[in-house]
């Protein structure tokens, strides 16, 4: 399945016009429930979100294939980009409901695989604090959002940055302390 995917996505990269509507055709139900996986355990953690599953895999994947010119290498980068834009889908809704709320409560970032933000302002302040992690350190921003926003594995994350998973464990670790006292001590 993972080599389908591949050749799917990069048979994309070179379709234009019914030959790409041909190849996302194929591609949907190989990756949809992939997708509702991923969305489903962000989605699990984050109680004050109120975007069902669905609606964020639909959003997610069509930002994913209205991409023009992304040269789709495997099934690994598919899902890392996935992460992203699941990201930026519930940043957006979370901005949206933050102009009826003011004020800012802190995020725990005390468990490695269950950040919560309890309500949609936790959500920003992790947006806020990754954004300027990405500034410093683009691979940690990375790693924190395979494994938080895509709920990837230790290895997983390892295979689509195509490190180790030992640099993974230890940016992670890393990421999570910087990302703790940013958003603790702000």
């Amino acid at each position: 399945m993972a080599n389908e995917v591949t050749l799917l996505l990069q048979e994309l990269s070179g379709a234009d016009g019914g030959a790409n509507r041909e190849v996302l055709d194929k591609l949907l139900p190989i990756v949809y429930n992939e997708l509702r996986r991923l969305a489903a355990s962000f989605l699990n953690r984050e109680h004050a979100v109120s975007i069902q599953t669905t609606e964020l895999v639909h959003e997610a994947y069509f930002k994913l294939t209205d991409q023009k010119k992304v040269d789709w290498e495997n099934r690994g980068q598919f899902f890392a980009i996935a992460a992203q834009a699941m990201r930026r889908i519930l940043i957006d809704a979370a901005r949206q409901r933050k102009s009826l709320k003011y004020g800012v409560e802190k995020v725990s970032l005390d468990n490695a695989l269950t950040v919560s933000a309890e309500q949609n302002q936790n959500l920003l302040a992790l947006d806020e604090a990754l954004n300027e992690l990405e500034k410093f350190d683009d691979q940690q921003c990375r790693v924190v959002e395979l494994r938080y926003f895509a709920g990837l594995t230790i290895e997983e994350t390892a295979e689509v940055l195509k490190v180790s998973p030992a640099t993974v464990k230890r940016e992670w670790a890393i990421a999570r302390a910087w990302l703790y006292q940013k958003i603790n001590n702000d």
